[in-house]
């Protein structure tokens, strides 16, 4: 079928073949998988190293039978493209997927995975949730509750715990909103609006959690705020590091040395945002960076390293980096080590 990559003025016949010897010949260990294939190799944005990390739209015209007929794609080349389309879609979580249908019902499509464990039912959410939605240090809070998970290492913590996040922020959305979506809207204004409260929730959402849970994790690592550590600090007029160490008082004070000076940024996805951190906290040269980002490129990863910027990824992500860089990226472990390091003057 056609596959047209519009954001790249490129068009392919690309090959589309199902593997499925386990669930249609009876082979217990045969295969059930699915793969595309004549995309053009290095020649497509697809399959481009440089766009690893990129947000991507497929859009798939239908016949009169609900079968594809061809598909549209646009990879988007830049921060403000992707900052597009997630003011039309949604903010898109690294590794997850939104997918629309014609025939869906309602005002915004259904989940990617399933109820689960953190899924709160109506009579689950409390009842002051329901009047007015909750903040996202509340639903933080209610997700450490749930996912106490003592004992576990900081990176798999903060990973498990933004799982049960969403999920706890999904169910309540959906309590919320449900009976507003299913009353219907007397008015094209009335449903607009409702959906901008709807997704600009969502993006305000996304944009703060990983920086919440990284605070709650420094807290449990015993990190004290205000001592260790300072959360949303100004390190000079108009600049505000997401996390400063050990203090804000500490970094304005000129007598205080600067190689024991750290500062932390996150950003869910860094493919351009990285670029966002470089004007912050001017006193310390090394910029360290949490990403949830699932890889860069190698050419990607080369321009943050000669700008100063020192990548934090969660370790079970690591293995998607390409093998090349894996050993230059830092754990969240290992960055809470180099602070207690710090700490005791070595």
């Amino acid at each position: 079928f056609e596959l047209a990559v519009d954001s790249h003025l490129d068009v392919r016949q690309v090959r589309a073949v199902y593997y499925n010897s386990k669930r249609f010949e009876g082979k217990p260990n045969g295969r059930d998988e699915t793969r595309l294939t004549n995309f053009g190799g290095g020649a497509s944005a697809l399959l481009d190293t440089e766009s690893t990390g990129a947000l991507t739209i497929f859009a798939f015209p239908l016949d009169e039978n609900g079968a594809a007929i061809r598909c549209h794609v646009w990879v988007c080349r830049n921060g403000v493209e992707e900052d597009i389309a997630e003011e039309r879609f949604g903010p898109v979580e690294p590794g997850r997927f939104i997918m629309w249908s014609p025939e869906q019902p309602g005002l915004f499509p259904p989940s990617s995975a399933g109820p689960a464990r953190c899924w709160l039912e109506p009579s689950e959410i409390p009842a002051e949730w329901l009047m007015q939605f909750p903040t996202g240090a509340d639903i933080v809070r209610k997700t450490v509750e749930l996912r106490p998970e003592h004992g576990t290492p900081p990176d798999k913590r903060l990973l498990r715990r933004r799982e049960c996040e969403f999920e706890i922020f999904r169910s309540v959305e959906e309590a919320v909103e449900l009976p507003a979506i299913r009353a219907g809207f007397t008015t094209l204004d009335d449903f607009i609006s409702r959906a901008q409260t709807v997704l600009q929730r969502r993006k305000a959402r996304s944009g703060r959690s990983l920086e919440l849970h990284t605070r709650e994790i420094l807290i449990e690592e015993r990190f004290r705020e205000g001592t260790d550590f300072q959360h949303g600090p100004q390190s000079e007029p108009g600049k505000r590091p997401d996390f400063l160490f050990p203090s804000q008082t500490a970094y304005r004070d000129s007598t205080f040395p600067a190689a024991r000076l750290r500062m932390l940024a996150t950003k869910t996805t860094c493919r351009d945002r990285w670029r966002q951190v470089l004007n912050e906290a001017d006193r310390i040269p090394v910029k360290h960076l949490l990403t949830l980002q699932e890889g860069v490129s190698e050419a990607q990863f080369r321009e943050m390293t000669q700008a100063n910027v020192q990548l934090v990824v969660p370790e079970p992500l690591i293995t998607k980096f390409p093998a090349s860089i894996r050993t230059d990226i830092v754990t969240l472990e290992s960055f809470l080590g180099d602070l207690r390091l710090l700490e005791l003057g070595t």
